[in-house]
């Protein structure tokens, strides 16, 4: 029986989620390991949902190593269909400042040490990703944002580096001669497991800093970015909120649903009897 609905993964801010009642941890294995932490469950505006902090409590993994297989298997294991993503990010236009929120509809991925599908080890799998948000959930972010009085734009080209380091001067110039609006260490991984997963996925992306590319902007600290953090993190909840409270309910009719109808192009008689086991929960209406 679904535990959840809707799945929020808060990021660098948004430890946990204000308003929640009926309040239960629970742990969740996974063939992948462990999430980054316990998910807290329980009713949000009359829905059920599942938080879970992407770095865990306390702030303790680093981008590299968040365990994004699990996180996104864990929320499939809980019954989550939609997830509703907040992170933090440095703007990379002038337009979009900090406490501005943005939700990007596209990305572009510079990382090198990180997993990024749960196919393999004998099973191929090719999902489309030429748009990979969520609509529905991204539009449902805009018409938050506008609810609660947050400056929240729908549309943009999220950069996903690797870090822990920000970056250098040469590659804020050189994402922003790429016509980028924000970069940002964790949201790629997310959409494209969530994607195989069939789980609806979009994220909001909040402002805290220029990243080092303007003018007269001294380099970005840890403490300036933490002090815009806890602005952001109060208007996140009440947009997450009201994202909730507007989530459409019943049979979902995006691509996001069946993004794994036709991307299975292994032969179901030589798939491994262990990898067909690791995987049921995504394959087994397919299988």
């Amino acid at each position: 029986m679904s535990k959840a609905e809707i799945g929020i993964i808060g990021g660098s801010g948004l430890y946990a989620m204000p308003g929640l009642t009926g309040v239960r941890e629970e742990r969740v294995e996974t063939p992948f390991g462990d999430p980054s932490d316990a998910f807290i469950l329980g009713e949000l505006e009359r829905r059920q949902v599942a938080f879970l902090a992407r770095h865990g409590r306390g702030h303790k993994l680093l981008p590299t190593e968040l365990n994004f297989r699990a996180n996104i298997y864990a929320m499939k294991a809980l019954g989550v269909e939609r997830i509703l993503s907040v992170s933090a990010v440095g703007s990379l236009k002038e337009e979009h400042k900090p406490t501005d929120f943005v939700m990007p509809d596209q990305f572009i991925d510079r990382t090198f040490a990180r997993t990024s599908t749960f196919f393999g080890d004998g099973v191929v799998a090719h999902v489309g990703f030429g748009d990979p948000v969520c609509a529905t959930v991204a539009s449902v972010f805009e018409k938050a944002c506008a609810a609660v009085g947050v400056v929240g734009k729908n549309g943009g080209t999220y950069v996903c580096m690797e870090g822990p380091q920000f970056s250098t001067r040469a590659e804020s110039n050189l994402y922003r001669s790429w016509g980028a609006d924000v970069i940002g260490m964790t949201n790629l991984q997310e959409a494209k497991l969530a994607r195989e997963a069939e789980i609806c996925y979009a994220t909001m992306a909040m402002v805290t800093d220029y990243d080092c590319w303007r003018e007269g902007h001294d380099d970005v600290t840890v403490d300036q970015i933490v002090a815009v953090m806890h602005q952001n993190s109060e208007n996140a909840a009440k947009v997450v909120k009201a994202a909730v409270a507007a989530m459409p309910k019943g049979e979902r009719d995006c691509a996001c649903a069946s993004a794994l109808k036709y991307a299975i192009l292994t032969d179901r008689k030589v798939i491994p009897a262990e990898t067909r086991q690791k995987l049921s929960l995504l394959l087994e209406k397919y299988l």
